[in-house]
């Protein structure tokens, strides 16, 4: 059940409707649940028993941790038993996540490794169908065992975890939400403000209209035809495509994370903010810090810091920043062009830290606006590898635009246009947004409905076949 569609139009107001006529903070939150379980079961209804299960397992675990923490502050029972719940539970939830998302990935790699050794056995491949949003929900499960290990959190119910880990505005593609962020919240009585509905309405439409007018037809018109067959190119028509692609999954992706953020809103619930025009970063670090924040601060506060982080030297760093990015690589899907693109990111933060430690005082620096040039073009070199279905398509496309050959030009002005358009989001000012949603809360409200009717017919007249999934989706 995408966002853009007819479909979860209707479910998005009976479920909103059914929410606000609810009383009872707790059946509005059982309500809320069954609707979560309803959207995803749209996918396949056999995934709702997965998030179930992931919920029980990740409630119980906590309970484990604070069981074992209690007879530790009596002196009685094991030292150690926190930790080892704790342990069990990543494991648990690791394993999940591998299962589903690596097993086809490695055991091809351990067949490839077998055959070279001299195996010729066929060895039987299960096919595993990936279910959708799994590397969100189960880092959220993940975050909430940690946190209540390290005294972060507050003891969650049953029913909140399971909610927090299914609440259908984030659940297939973020942003990641805390249990400390959101649970405190589903305690509270929600309330609708026209501040809220102004702000969650404004969010839907500009992330509608980024996702239906730019990201999709950017990747139906030119992107995808680029990628999918780069020597029928010339080496500027590459280039483009791959500016048209980082153009795509910014608007694409911060799209989602907009409406996800404008749709609890509606329902009376405040999420985290995903984005922060992130191509105006001048380095890559402040890049991590603009782009999926939700991510970059998990992989931050449970993986980085776990490895180490700045506590322990340069050396230390330096291997914790590589490794976070290369297993913050592999956490977006199990091919080695993934793992490629995390090893290019964390090669470039960590040659950015050797620079600002070797560099004197008084040398110059560079221009502000270069800084953001060349960062961004880091960024859209990585975005080939990450695009590309395999190894060898990345470096056909590198190699294409490298050996500076002619062709036709396929990207029509219309896609130029809508390029441009899709930088330039990171260079108006940034309360624009903010700015729409106050001038909607002052319109009148019969008004501010004609409008926002308006704008969601328009928007789907734009793309009567439909829009794509989403590119989150498949992580």
């Amino acid at each position: 059940m995408l966002f853009p569609t007819l479909t979860f139009h209707i479910f998005f107001v009976v479920t909103f409707a059914l929410i606000w006529l609810c009383r009872d903070n707790e059946w509005r939150k059982i309500l809320l649940l069954v609707g979560s379980w309803i959207f995803y079961g749209a996918w396949d209804w056999r995934f709702v028993a997965l998030l179930i299960a992931s919920g029980l397992l990740n409630w119980a675990v906590a309970e484990l941790i604070l069981a074992a923490k209690q007879r530790a502050r009596n002196g009685e029972g094991w030292p150690g038993a926190a930790r080892f719940w704790l342990v069990t539970g990543v494991v648990a939830n690791l394993t999940i996540l591998g299962f589903f998302k690596y097993y086809g990935f490695f055991l091809e790699q351990l067949i490839a490794l077998l055959h070279s050794a001299g195996w010729e056995r066929d060895v039987p491949i299960m096919q595993v169908i990936l279910p959708v949003g799994v590397s969100f929900f189960t880092f959220q499960g993940m975050s909430y065992q940690i946190d209540i290990y390290r005294d972060k959190t507050e003891r969650a119910s049953l029913l909140d975890i399971t909610l927090l880990m299914s609440f259908f505005p984030h659940l297939v593609a973020g942003p990641i939400v805390r249990a400390s962020h959101l649970v405190p919240q589903f305690r509270a009585i929600p309330k609708l403000t026209v501040s809220m509905a102004a702000a969650g309405l404004t969010l839907i439409l500009w992330g509608l209209f980024k996702k239906t007018v730019i990201a999709s037809e950017l990747a139906t018109n030119f992107v995808d035809p680029v990628f999918f067959d780069p020597s029928a190119h010339g080496s500027l028509d590459l280039l483009l495509g791959a500016y048209g692609y980082a153009v795509q999954i910014y608007c694409d992706f911060s799209a989602y994370s907009d409406m996800a953020v404008g749709l609890a809103a509606l329902l009376g619930y405040r999420f985290p903010w995903n984005f922060n025009q992130p191509y105006r970063a001048a380095t890559l670090q402040d890049f991590w810090r603009r782009w999926h924040i939700s991510l970059s601060q998990w992989l931050r506060d449970y993986l980085y810091i776990s490895l180490g982080g700045s506590r322990h030297g340069t050396a230390r760093l330096y291997f914790a920043l590589s490794m976070t990015m290369l297993l913050g690589g592999l956490w977006h899907g199990a091919s080695w062009n993934f793992v490629i693109w995390g090893a290019i990111h964390g090669g470039v933060l960590v040659a950015e830290r050797v620079w600002w430690s070797v560099r004197r005082d008084g040398w110059p620096k560079a221009p502000h606006w270069l800084s953001i040039f060349f960062t961004f073009h880091v960024v859209t070199l990585a975005w080939i590898f990450f695009r590309s279905a395999e190894f060898g398509d990345a470096m056909a496309y590198l190699e294409g635009m490298a050996a500076l050959r002619g062709g036709a030009v396929t990207a029509t002005p219309l896609m130029v246009l809508l390029m441009l358009i899709g930088l330039s989001f990171h260079f108006f000012p940034r309360d624009g947004v903010q700015r729409a949603a106050v001038w909607l809360r002052a319109v009148p409200a019969w008004r501010a409905a004609i409008i926002c009717v308006a704008a969601l017919v328009l928007l789907e007249a734009m793309r009567p076949d439909g829009v794509a999934p989403f590119i989150y989706y498949q992580f």
